[in-house]
């Protein structure tokens, strides 16, 4: 590596943020970019290991030790394209991904592992700058054409891949705009939108068609695409959440925290929001899940104006640092607090839900919640819960967001009438050898496939599916795959 003593003499940093005061005013990105000097630094913690563990830590088996070192060398054009080569959009991940890379580094093992993540979206941002970013587009066209139902960051990916191996692809968005959770799901306090946009941009020079307002199995026809393509892509995501089916249930003022995120990115990007408002302001909210969606729900009620803001989780509360059930290099599911958790919320866990409770209008006023004592089986076994006697009280909120994670895909519409088989789970049913379904010429990934997971692993899915469909429509690939080693060569 560029620096053999850089992880003894640097300690690990991260980026400035924008002060709580000022960012909780706006819906604005707020980390501040490195300057050169502790890019370089922090490039130079990265150690000659013997074995890179980040690599495998990484679902998308990122290059992470080279492009570190040529951030080390300030080598732009070389750290950029290392990165490319296995992540069509580090602008994405460097932003949201939770950083699994970061877990398995191996200096991690007893220091703070190297800022991995900030890296990369240095990387990206400053090929940007710089002009290295230009559109892939193929030298060959095939013939052959592909549909890809979704435009999330599996579908994003699925169809970057297929268009660079010559395909001719078209991507369908059920929304205005393309993006999926990227565009309507993440808070633009997290992803600007401007940064999707942007690839997206790229993407149609490339080549590949966006059709929005296309909800297909809806208003557009799934006969009809698969007549006129040789194969088509399901990668709609996992989209329904799941419910929290107590008394009270149906008051107002009980909403799935994605209705509510949804409208906010809407208003950030002025584009009307065409069902109820649902805002914070001058209320007590309660978020109940603990997971990023939770956290998101956070951060976008205290920017409304919210009165207080309280989360609940129904899991004990996790260990700080790494324990004997979580070693390295596995990711550890520790306590994590977030930008938004810095911004201002009460965090409960072990607290269950029990009932809603509204006025005489229907409005929610309150809600019943309980402790809880999770205790596990003598012998082992699956943990399980016992509510705390005389723990029950009600707590005042007006807004309540159940951001409890989702079940599975949209049925009702086009998975119904292809008929595709379902796993266990409820997920579309595909195996990772060749993401095909049971119909031959209709494949599927991401969390439709895989159900609710990373961006990282959707764009992974992508990917790798990708690769898939052009062995079924070539017999042979020309992409990448991340069980083959990649040769770099500059």
């Amino acid at each position: 590596m560029g620096k053999p003593t850089g992880f003894i003499e640097f300690t690990r940093e991260l980026p400035g943020k924008r002060a709580v005061a000022e960012r909780v005013q706006d819906y604005h990105e707020f980390v501040e970019r490195f300057p050169e000097e502790k890019l370089n630094q922090q490039s130079a913690r990265c150690m000659n290991c013997g074995v890179p563990f980040c690599h495998n830590g990484c679902p998308l088996g990122n290059i992470i030790p080279e492009f570190n070192d040529a951030v080390y060398r300030k080598n732009w054009a070389e750290a950029y394209e290392i990165l490319s080569a296995t992540n069509n959009f580090p602008e994405f991940t460097g932003r949201i991904c939770p950083a699994p890379c970061e877990s398995a580094c191996v200096l991690g093992i007893n220091q703070p592992p190297v800022a991995i993540e900030e890296i990369e979206k240095h990387i990206i941002e400053i090929a940007f700058d710089k002009g290295f970013v230009k559109p892939r587009k193929p030298n060959l066209r095939t013939g052959k054409k592909v549909a890809v139902i979704g435009s999330g960051p599996a579908g994003l990916a699925v169809a970057a891949q297929l268009n660079y191996a010559g395909h001719s692809v078209t991507v369908y968005e059920r929304d205005d705009k393309p993006g999926g959770l990227l565009r309507y799901g993440i808070p633009d306090f997290k992803l600007e939108k401007w940064v999707v946009e942007r690839r997206v941009a790229l993407m149609e020079e490339e080549g590949i068609t966006f059709k929005c307002n296309a909800n297909v199995g809806v208003n557009t026809s799934i006969n009809d695409l698969l007549r006129e393509c040789q194969v088509v892509v399901l990668a709609g995501g996992s989209t329904i959440p799941r419910n929290l089916e107590i008394p009270g249930r149906e008051l107002n003022g009980v909403h799935f925290a994605m209705d509510f995120l949804k409208q906010q990115n809407k208003r950030v990007s002025n584009i009307p929001v065409e069902t109820a408002d649902i805002l914070a302001r001058d209320k007590h909210v309660l978020v109940i899940g603990g997971g990023d969606t939770g956290s998101d729900c956070v951060g976008t009620s205290n920017r409304q104006g919210a009165l207080s803001v309280t989360q609940f989780e129904l899991l004990p509360q996790p260990p700080a640092v790494r324990n004997d059930s979580m070693p390295w290099p596995t990711y550890p599911m520790v306590l994590k607090t977030t930008s938004s958790h810095e911004e201002g919320a009460k965090r409960y866990w072990a607290v269950a839900t029990k009932a809603f409770i509204g006025d005489e209008n229907g409005n929610l006023q309150a809600a019943r919640v309980v402790d809880l004592a999770w205790k596990t089986p003598e012998g082992g076994g699956q943990a399980k819960f016992e509510e705390i006697p005389g723990s029950e009280r009600e707590i005042p909120c007006q807004l309540a967001l159940l951001a409890m994670g989702f079940l599975h895909p949209q049925y009702e519409g086009l998975l119904k009438q292809l008929d595709v088989d379902l796993d266990a789970r409820g997920n579309v049913k595909a195996s990772e050898q060749n993401y095909q379904t049971n119909i031959q010429k209709i494949f599927t990934a991401g969390d439709m496939r895989r159900g609710q997971s990373l961006v990282v692993w959707a764009i992974s899915e992508g990917r790798e599916c990708a690769r898939k469909v052009d062995e079924y429509l070539m017999g042979n690939s020309v992409l990448e795959s991340k069980d083959k080693s990649y040769l770099i060569s500059i």
